[in-house]
């Protein structure tokens, strides 16, 4: 897995300074970055070349304090490595020397407005979210009470319609259709193919655009997925869980993701009952489980 060094320039408007040869086919591996200041000192046991070499403030004050020859070497130790690229922070000043050296080694030079911290944490983020193991999952991902709920089912089980009737009470809209989901430090973030985003298909209607219908209020660009609700046909010679004492798992990306199976039929109200299982999930969470406490209820009325 492997992202683009030009697509983090392009995300984050690095300032191109000077570009490489093979700028276009950089490729980043890795999401640490280093902050070459022991190798500016001339320290490179176990140093990773191909990580994106950061200048921070104190890397600058550093080389700024150097001078002619003494500076040009100190740099050209750096620059001679085979790296990916050096960014310079905070709009820092392009020392002579290191332009020199990177039109010498065909090493691109980046420049970033941002500080040293806010930049090293946007670009490990891009690179984490792209390097994540992701996988696509058939299903309507939205947000209801602040929690992310992954509607799946067969094809044509109502999985859209549900999800319309959830978003005209108050549901936000993340991906209708197909949902990409990443396993990104323990959590299981979905979004929405960019071609599709925000629209959905309603048999019978065809395609809407739910930003443009009902307003950005009510859709999402990316949310963390803590719930599937899978609507299943009804099946009269099937046990369905009736108490809600223990939770059942679907494993997605090796995470295990609280799962509700909603029998669907005519006459009931599919979307309700994914709200109020929502929000039984969030109380469950919270501490206070109703099938216990009618558990606990009867056990106290059989002793009396």
């Amino acid at each position: 897995m492997s992202i683009k060094l030009k697509e983090i320039v392009e995300k984050h408007e690095l300032e191109i300074i000077h570009k490489s040869s093979d700028f276009d086919e950089i490729l980043i591996s890795s999401s640490d970055i280093n902050r070459p200041g022991l190798q500016l000192c001339g320290y490179y046991s176990k140093f990773v070349n191909k990580r994106i070499q950061l200048i921070g403030t104190q890397e600058w004050h550093y080389i700024d304090s150097l001078y002619g020859e003494e500076r040009f070497h100190s740099l050209e130790k750096l620059f001679q490595c085979d790296i990916p690229c050096v960014v310079f922070s905070r709009s820092k000043a392009i020392f002579d020397e290191a332009k020199e050296l990177a039109i010498k080694h065909d090493v691109t030079i980046l420049r970033s407005h941002d500080t040293t911290s806010k930049i090293s944490s946007k670009i490990i983020s891009t690179i984490d979210e792209a390097l994540a193991p992701t996988m696509r999952m058939h299903g309507v991902l939205l947000d209801i009470y602040g929690v992310g709920v992954l509607i799946t089912g067969r094809s044509g089980i109502g999985k859209s319609e549900t999800a319309l009737d959830l978003i005209s009470n108050g549901a936000r809209l993340v991906s209708d259709d197909s949902v990409i989901i990443k396993n990104i430090d323990k959590k299981l973030i979905g979004k929405s193919p960019e071609i599709t985003k925000y629209f959905m298909e309603i048999r019978g209607v065809g395609i809407i655009d739910i930003q443009k219908m009902y307003g950005v209020a009510f859709v999402m660009e990316e949310k963390s997925i803590e719930l599937v609700m899978n609507l299943e046909d009804w099946d009269e010679s099937k046990e369905y869980d009736r108490l809600g004492l223990d939770y059942n798992y679907e494993n997605i990306l090796g995470m295990d993701i609280v799962k509700y199976n909603i029998p669907v039929k005519p006459g009931r109200h599919t979307a309700l009952i994914i709200e109020v299982a929502t929000k039984n999930y969030k109380q469950k969470e919270l501490g206070y489980n109703p099938a216990v406490e009618l558990n606990e209820r009867i056990i106290k009325y059989r002793k009396r």
